[in-house]
């Protein structure tokens, strides 16, 4: 049960969602100002059992802002390249590397980047990690050359939730930005749905109907430990966190329709915003922690409101058709995405936070679950693909897509994690 379909089956409308997910990327589109970059096989690193150069490739590939140039030969952090010979090839950059086995079993992965432009070596770092964090590890130097290059924070290294379901078990997954490696936070023969991090990356938020009903529960990260915070009398569901951590915003059916409330970390001082005829769900925070984003029908038919947290009249802020659902904010506040019907289509919507210069961005037709990454450039979202639930990434203006794979299993609900690791 998707948040999409539960809300068709609030609003008046069945779930598909498993283990072990391996993905490859597929990348789409062409974005126009793609900066090339050559990478070299890291030395030694067939030893370590990651190729910790394509791992770094696809992430910063996948991000749309590079372009990958061929590479070969044996180059490493040691080496002095021929600027010349790299301009020639078309590269703007250079990485090179190693990883080398240490006397107590970690790996020290080293890197040195190169701009080939301008001839200069803009230095390098040594990462001794233990295997099990050689991908962290590669992935914190796609950060590092990110940040280089652009000037802006990469999201490499940081998580993302999704729930998966194979042979009617549900699992909840925390794994790297790219869907690989990670852990299975929680399984379960009920449904899972609607995860949600919150804001200091060490704890999330979910529904699950373990109980037969909808319950939110929140559940840290690192021991599992979990804690029920609403389980009243009907439903119990789509649970956001406050910018700050202190609260959270959920849709309760206690006093008869679905309606929006605030309540305490813990579950304490509950207080209800929303007080209408219409069912009132979806709740997003703005960054400031000022605005509540939701979806009401209360005019007719699903659409983005929003309001002041402390209470007030409601805007409506889609105007893209008329049912409009799964509001999400960039981390600036100044984007929002959601998803809109068009036609028996479901897409991907990108507009700026007032609803203004809405854009779709998707041509596929069964979008869901749009979350920003932490740095705003990208969208992961959960959609269908090849007869199977996926989850894909794309940049904001819809140019540079990834999908990334999973090996026979339904992948959906995606949400991306804050920084920090």
């Amino acid at each position: 049960m998707t948040r999409r379909r539960t809300l068709l089956g609030a609003l008046g409308a069945s779930f598909s969602l498993p283990t072990l997910a391996q993905f490859r990327v597929e990348i789409s589109g062409v974005g126009g100002t793609q900066l090339p970059v050559a990478i070299a096989g890291f030395r030694d690193e067939d030893r370590s059992g990651q190729s910790i150069s394509a791992i770094v490739r696809a992430d910063l590939e996948r991000s749309g802002r590079f372009r990958n140039i061929d590479a070969p030969g044996a180059l490493d952090e040691t080496s002095a390249p021929v600027i010349a010979d790299w301009r020639g090839r078309g590269a703007d950059a250079l990485l090179v590397g190693s990883v080398t086995r240490l006397a107590d079993g970690r790996f020290d992965v080293r890197y040195k980047l190169w701009d080939t432009v301008k001839g200069t070596d803009l230095g390098g770092q040594s990462l001794p990690v233990v295997a099990g964090d050689l991908r962290l590890a590669a992935h914190r130097i796609a950060d590092a050359v990110y940040e280089k290059l652009t000037g802006e924070r990469g999201v490499f290294s940081t998580r993302i939730a999704y729930v998966t379901r194979s042979a009617n078990r549900y699992s909840l997954r925390v794994t790297d930005a790219d869907g690989e490696g990670g852990q299975v936070a929680l399984a379960s023969p009920e449904p899972i749905i609607s995860p949600a991090w919150s804001p200091d990356g060490r704890e999330l938020a979910y529904v699950s109907f373990e109980t037969r009903k909808a319950v939110v529960w929140v559940q840290d990260v690192a021991s599992g430990q979990r804690r029920q915070i609403a389980n009243f009398r009907g439903s119990n569901s789509a649970p956001a966190w406050s910018p700050d951590g202190s609260q959270l915003a959920v849709t309760l059916s206690r006093d008869g329709g679905s309606q929006l409330f605030l309540m305490g970390r813990d579950g304490g001082n509950l207080r209800r915003i929303t007080n209408t005829m219409a069912i009132d769900t979806e709740p997003a925070f703005s960054p400031d922690g000022r605005t509540l984003y939701f979806v009401s029908d209360r005019g007719g038919s699903p659409q983005v409101y929003r309001m002041p947290v402390g209470g007030g009249g409601a805007e409506r802020v889609s105007f893209t058709g008329n049912y409009n659902i799964s509001p999400a904010i960039s981390p600036d506040g100044r984007s929002m995405a959601w998803v809109t019907r068009q036609g028996g289509s479901f897409r991907l919507v990108v507009a700026d936070a007032a609803g203004g210069n809405a854009q779709t961005i998707t041509d596929t037709t069964a979008d869901e679950s749009p979350s920003f990454a932490p740095n705003g450039r990208l969208i992961i979202f959960a959609t269908r693909a090849g007869g199977r639930d996926v989850l894909m990434t794309t940049t904001l203006d819809g140019k540079i897509k990834a999908r990334l794979l999973s090996s026979g299993v339904d992948v959906r609900e995606p949400v991306w994690g804050p920084y920090g690791r």
